[in-house]
């Protein structure tokens, strides 16, 4: 018995390191295009700062929900790899994949023809509000070979091939850094584009990415002998099914996501200065959440399959275990940015005003940044792997809406507090939630069988 478990936990430790550590560096190399784009912006000023940091917001806002239906294809494949139902497996990712399209088409038309009218809802700043839309507008072609790369990648995951979307990304930022060198600042005879640049440097990347994750996918696909059926007709019983997993993660991610929007509305009234100070934060949030993210993204796969696999037991120890990591992780990151906050806001060409500002934000994220951890961990992966999306559909909302949007207005506009202390107590959100998610969690009412 004694052997049993320590091969169980040799398996789980195995399976963690090739799912976790492909995704984690992929996600912090993915994070890299934004956080590069903002260093090398931030020698241009605050205005080019504040401007590329909202129009990254209505992109994130499409970011969430395609990365919504790849964790719904990814629920649904772990499980189905788990059963070795092959046809589903199959039926799985074209579905899925198909659904991403129509997103992407969606939003592309939206993005390239109303950036202006978007970015009006951020700010009443005029110079802030032309860079914005004009990165907007650019950004926009990338949402389809975006969204084409998140479901390929999903696939990639569960099939334990994470090292294949983990090179290409490795290849895409490096293709990003070199271009945001070249045409943000108009090096070897190029126009100097500032954020155009930037905006630019991330199309060409995205589209350079998506094309050597699909080549090697195929390459692998032959070398492996996999099948993937093309299947996409789902009759009543697995469209009904279907649905009840997407319509609530994509619902929960839309308004998550709106949430953000309005929290960047919030910032963006509050004062450019203080816009552009939170902007100087996002690269270390979102490094610091993508170094993490991996421990998510191994919850869904590797839960589910012990789900599809009936071993429920296996699933609520991976679970536990996956916890603990993030937890400690996180209170590791969160003393080092403590301790580094000071010295990374020199980095940037802004006031003096901006730099404080922008370290005590950083510092206020660090306080609460173990809490988000351990909500994406839960939320992101282990409750969902179960698919029963509509838990964290309801958490998200009360947290969201019922919790940090209601105290970020009473904060901004009726206490009128510095941005730091509104970020921090709208963030308040996240204890909220985790402990809506813990009481769940422990019920085990998620773990469920496709």
């Amino acid at each position: 018995m004694e052997k049993s478990v320590f091969q169980d936990r040799k398996s789980f430790h195995e399976s963690l390191i090739k799912i976790a550590v492909p995704v984690t560096l992929q996600s912090l190399l993915q994070s890299s295009f934004s956080v590069v784009d903002q260093v090398m912006t931030g020698q241009l000023g605050s205005t080019s700062i504040a401007g590329i940091g909202l129009g990254s917001k209505f992109y994130s806002l499409y970011s969430v929900l395609v990365s919504a239906i790849a964790a719904v294809a990814g629920i649904m494949i772990a499980q189905y790899i788990g059963k070795e139902d092959k046809k589903e497996v199959g039926r799985s990712f074209y579905v899925n994949l198909i659904m991403a399209f129509g997103l992407a088409i969606i939003f592309t038309c939206i993005s390239a023809l109303f950036p202006n009218q978007i970015m009006s809802m951020y700010t009443e700043d005029m110079a802030t509000k032309e860079v914005a839309a004009g990165y907007l507008r650019i950004l926009s072609v990338s949402y389809i070979p975006i969204a084409a790369g998140s479901i390929l990648s999903t696939l990639l995951r569960c099939k334990e091939a994470a090292k294949i979307p983990l090179f290409s990304s490795i290849l895409s930022a490096i293709v990003n850094t070199g271009l945001n060198y070249v045409l943000i600042f108009g090096k070897f005879g190029f126009p100097m584009l500032g954020t155009k640049g930037a905006a630019l440097a991330t199309v060409i990347s995205q589209i350079f990415g998506f094309v050597l994750t699909l080549l090697l996918f195929l390459w692998e696909y032959k070398k492996q002998e996999w099948t993937l059926p093309f299947v996409v007709r789902m009759g009543k019983e697995k469209t009904i099914q279907y649905l009840g997993i997407l319509l609530p993660i994509i619902l929960c991610e839309f308004l998550w996501s709106l949430g953000e929007n309005v929290y960047a509305s919030i910032y963006g009234h509050i004062g450019t200065g203080e816009c552009a100070a939170m902007t100087l934060t996002t690269p270390t949030q979102v490094l610091m959440i993508g170094a993490l993210s991996g421990l998510s993204q191994a919850a869904g796969i590797m839960i589910g399959k012990s789900l599809g696999q009936n071993d429920s037991k296996k699933a609520y120890w991976e679970a536990k275990q996956l916890m603990l990591y993030g937890l400690i992780g996180a209170l590791i990151f969160s003393t080092l940015i403590i301790i580094l906050s000071p010295f990374y806001v020199r980095i940037y060409q802004v006031e003096d005003s901006v730099r404080e500002v922008a370290r005590l934000l950083l510092i206020a994220f660090a306080i609460v940044a173990p809490v988000k951890v351990l909500n994406m961990i839960l939320g992101g992966g282990i409750i969902r792997s179960g698919g029963m999306t509509k838990y964290v559909m309801v958490i998200d909302i009360i947290g969201t809406w019922g919790f940090g949007v209601p105290l970020g207005y009473l904060a901004a506009f009726v206490l009128e507090w510095p941005i730091y202390l509104v970020y921090f107590l709208l963030s308040m959100e996240e204890c909220v939630r985790l402990l809506i998610s813990l009481v769940v969690f422990k019920k085990k009412k998620w773990m469920q069988r496709l």
